[in-house]
């Protein structure tokens, strides 16, 4: 999954206003080739095992799925399929597909070829099950089901362009779930000719075809002229890896990138106050946190982990860094349903930590080790490394002294998601269906047929009664019921305090005043890019 491809290209200085590094971005002056600036490499463009944000901008604009998310927003429309039915029990989802549309090598795109592809989510008899590989992250499990648990779904190709999915329990987020990025349409030749790691050799239907990576400097893009949804505006799309935001800004400033995927909130006032640039803002499907080893140390004591909560000004840092984030207090944004209004952020308050760590037997502080990212995030756009500075100093007041460790994305990554860890560490997450249950299923929920935490529980969050209410929310198709369901689940998640919860910020872009048709979603991935011109 995270072998480069191509020779490694240094980023090189730019020279009499000029670039003069990797030939892609010598050409980002070309009328139709769009630059992209993003924060951190890819680690894999392979929908089924990848979960990062820099992969998924980059297969956003190479893939379909079997459902597609319309224009600028999170709600399901047509895909690859052009119709489909749900049953009333919601037990069976029918899709139709359309006709004519081949994936970039060329091989037809249809209801087997389709299922072929999500065999390997789904069939442990399957060569190249995802879910039988070791350090991959995948969605294959949430989305589909689990063979250990028994709650894999059934799928039958019932002719050329239709194909059926049937459900052992509901599953209220699958329609969702099946739009995800993560669950974009791989073409099966392509996997079956990369033995199974078509990771950096990436084939699907979408509106660019791959065609280069090169590692930590760039991935290049271009346009497939026989889109079904359209020939895309723009010839090509370098997504260019800049990890210093002061450089990606002066990038954009001097029209060697048209787009930035993450701004940090001090450099707002330097696009707003440009002509030739524009800001692009909207309340964030984002949470910002500070996640605990809820299973090692001091931190598996739950008045350890809310005293950590008291002892952090999250209001001071969210203004001072964030420039005004909403503080958060529980497991999800407050602009999604299932929001618990009546759970208030913990309160700035030093004697109460210091008051619960003596009670829990730790009276004068103790010695942990944080990990940190140097790198933006969508949820995070000033990076790990100064939440990690601002939290460790409101930490040595009460009595914790806190070594910081930076990891390259990659290497953080595996460490937090897949090794055992003790301490701190800066975690966060940008919302990828825009329903509640992919933030707290996702963030705090242990996969109990596995018996360990899913993917993204970094904290190693366990609590019998909370995974009940997320395996009783997906089975409840009535959205108040399900609504009822969530707030429940976040006062639990308030008290337990998985993490020190920071804030939910504003997703935020820049752009060249000469890009047209670009569309923020709030699943932050760079979809409908074949709207995209540049004038």
């Amino acid at each position: 999954m995270r072998r480069a491809v191509g020779r490694l290209v240094p980023l090189l200085l730019v020279v009499v206003m000029v670039p003069v590094g990797l030939w892609g971005v010598a050409q980002a002056q070309a009328p139709k080739t769009l630059v992209i600036a993003i924060g951190a490499d890819q680690t894999g463009l392979d929908p089924q095992t990848v979960e990062n944000n820099e992969s998924g901008f980059i297969m956003s604009t190479i893939y379909d799925s079997i459902v597609n998310y319309k224009p600028g927003s999170s709600l399901v429309g047509p895909g690859l399929a052009e119709k489909w039915e749900v049953s009333p029990d919601g037990l069976v989802y029918t899709f139709h597909f359309r006709h004519g549309v081949r994936f970039h090598d060329g091989t037809p795109m249809n209801a087997r070829t389709v299922a072929q592809d999500v065999d390997r989510a789904i069939n442990p008899q399957n060569p190249c099950y995802v879910l039988a590989r070791k350090g991959v992250d995948t969605y294959d499990d949430f989305t589909y089901g689990s063979v250990k648990d028994g709650s894999v779904v059934k799928m039958d190709v019932l002719s050329d362009d239709t194909l059926r999915f049937t459900l052992p329990t509901p599953n209220a987020p699958f329609l969702s779930s099946v739009a995800m990025i993560w669950q974009g349409i791989v073409s099966p030749a392509a996997t079956k000719q990369y033995n199974c790691d078509a990771g950096q050799h990436p084939v699907g239907t979408g509106p660019f075809k791959f065609v280069e990576a090169v590692r930590a400097d760039h991935v290049t893009v271009d346009a497939n002229p026989e889109y079904w949804g359209g020939r895309p505006k723009v010839d090509r799309i370098i997504f260019q890896v800049v990890p210093e935001s002061a450089t990606r800004m002066l990038k954009l400033e001097r029209n060697e990138a048209q787009i930035l995927a993450d701004v940090p909130p001090s450099d707002y006032p330097r696009v707003t106050g440009n002509g030739a640039l524009k800001l692009y803002q909207q309340p964030g499907l984002t949470i910002l946190g500070v996640a605990l080893s809820n299973e090692a140390g001091p931190f598996k004591d739950k008045r350890v982990r809310q005293a950590m909560n008291y002892a952090v000004d999250k209001d001071a840092i969210n203004k001072g860094l964030y420039g005004g984030a909403t503080t958060a207090s529980q497991g999800m944004p407050p602009v999604l349903w299932g929001y618990n209004k009546s759970v208030a952020p913990y309160p700035y308050d030093a004697a109460k930590a210091q008051a619960l760590l003596k009670e829990a037997g730790f009276p004068s502080g103790f010695t942990a080790d944080m990990m940190v990212y140097g790198n933006p995030r969508g949820y995070n756009p000033v990076g790990g490394a100064k939440l990690g500075e601002a939290v460790q100093g409101y930490l040595q007041k009460v009595g914790i002294n806190v070594k910081i460790t930076q990891y390259e994305w990659g290497a953080y990554l595996d460490k937090i998601r897949h090794t055992p860890w003790e301490g701190f560490a800066i975690s966060g997450w940008s919302g990828d269906n825009g329903d509640p249950d992919n933030f707290l299923g996702d963030l705090f929920e242990w996969d109990t047929a596995a018996g360990k935490a899913r993917t993204n529980n970094n904290s190693r969050h366990h609590n019998p009664e909370y995974d009940r209410l997320m395996v009783q929310g997906r089975q409840v198709a009535d959205q108040a019921r399900r609504a009822q369901i969530y707030e429940q689940a976040n006062k639990i998640l308030h008290d337990d305090a998985p993490w020190i919860f920071m804030n939910h910020t504003n997703q935020v872009r820049a752009a060249r005043a000469t890009v047209r048709g670009f569309l923020l979603n709030p699943l932050q991935m760079f979809f409908h890019m074949e709207q995209v011109s540049l004038q």
